[in-house]
């Protein structure tokens, strides 16, 4: 069996998952780790028995056998980190979000139109039960003219370190970028984007808080300054609009799940669910999606490509399915977050084409890259 061998730049608890997803894929061999912190390095290398270990990324991607790097670093190293890979002429993997702002995740998009490799970014949703079934609904028609969305994310309390969990480079702007957004909005976002075919985005609104106590010591050690709740409205082609509701701490109840509303029907996405109007009665409709996620490893087998995320991408680069466009989504899902912390900063709604314009590089400078 062909194999592709793969390597992971950044061990922590991201990475180290990465690793137990490729020991899943047959056709997937994790050949060489890259971590700054020796001891951490050795402790994974010497737990999955990667005998290759590299503290040093620029000498990693000298190695002419490794066809496929991961990128597992802090949002703000994504970046240069992908960038890298790329020119070195090696296919690569990005965790979310695709980068730390619009304008870096643009240079990555620039780097893989540029050296004709591929970027896959982590976007997990795309490949659910629930956009499984969705995408059937929506490609066939049967919502008639979709003209609303609802991104809604919501945890109670979960803000990463400062709620007990997590490193503390999660939680400020220097290395994460943003917040809750960033953190878990990019999946609710990115899977309305691409259940929608990728809309033109024209303008966004909207305001960032941070407002829940947390422990003090924990605010300091962190330097905590990014959103613990994101809110917006993002309008696009064609009237298309979406809210966005992205909680990482709240005084409330849990939100009702992401939704696309059509002339003809609508769904609600978690727990999935069809309404729509028969007979001048209202319907709301379950599905079986075991039953359907059977069918596509059986009958129709082809799906079984878009099981998971790291799978999609290992078959993709074996050239037995097309790549899903998840750099082109990724892209655009930056954009509108972004779009939503200029128009808290401004006070004030923002265009597509200004987001393009204010948005600056964060990138951070790896040293050993």
């Amino acid at each position: 069996m062909e194999k592709i061998r793969v390597a992971i730049i950044g061990v922590g608890i991201i990475g180290e998952s990465h690793i137990q997803t490729y020991n899943n894929i047959p056709e997937a061999e994790v050949v060489a780790i890259c971590d700054i912190d020796e001891a951490r390095l050795n402790e994974i290398g010497d737990r999955y028995g990667i005998d290759r270990r590299f503290t040093h990324i620029g000498k990693l991607l000298k190695e002419d056998d490794i066809q496929a790097v991961d990128v597992c670093l802090h949002n703000n190293m994504h970046s240069p980190a992908s960038i890298a890979v790329m020119r070195a002429g090696k296919d690569c993997y990005c965790e979310k979000p695709m980068a730390g702002t619009f304008f870096d995740a643009r240079e990555m998009y620039k780097t893989m139109e540029e050296t004709g490799k591929k970027l896959h970014i982590q976007l997990s949703m795309l490949y659910s039960k629930e956009t499984k079934c969705a995408k059937r609904y929506i490609d066939a028609g049967d919502l008639g003219n979709i003209y609303h969305m609802r991104s809604y994310g919501f945890r109670r309390r979960g803000r990463p370190y400062v709620d007990g969990y997590a490193r503390k480079e999660f939680v400020n702007t220097t290395t994460a970028g943003g917040g809750a957004l960033f953190d878990m909005g990019v999946y609710h976002i990115s899977q309305l984007i691409y259940l929608t075919g990728i809309p033109k985005l024209e303008r966004v609104c909207g305001h960032t808080y941070a407002e829940i106590a947390m422990d003090e010591g924990r605010r300091e050690i962190s330097g905590f300054n990014v959103e613990e709740l994101g809110v917006g409205l993002a309008t696009y082609e064609n009237g298309l609009s979406m809210d966005i509701l992205e909680s990482w701490a709240i005084h409330g109840r849990p939100f009702p799940g992401s939704a696309i509303y059509g002339s003809e029907a609508g769904i609600t996405l978690s727990p999935l669910t069809i309404h729509s109007r028969l007979h001048d009665m209202e319907i709301d409709t379950t599905v079986d999606m075991n039953v359907r996620d059977y069918l596509d490893h059986t009958v129709y087998s082809d799906t079984a490509h878009y099981d998971n995320s790291q799978q999609h991408w290992i078959h993709s680069l074996l050239g037995k399915c097309e790549l899903l466009p998840t750099a082109k989504i990724g892209l655009e899902t930056q954009r509108v977050q972004e779009g939503i912390y200029f128009s808290q900063k401004l006070g004030r709604e923002v265009t597509a084409q200004e987001i393009e314009e204010l948005s600056v590089s964060k990138a951070l400078v790896l040293p050993n890259l």
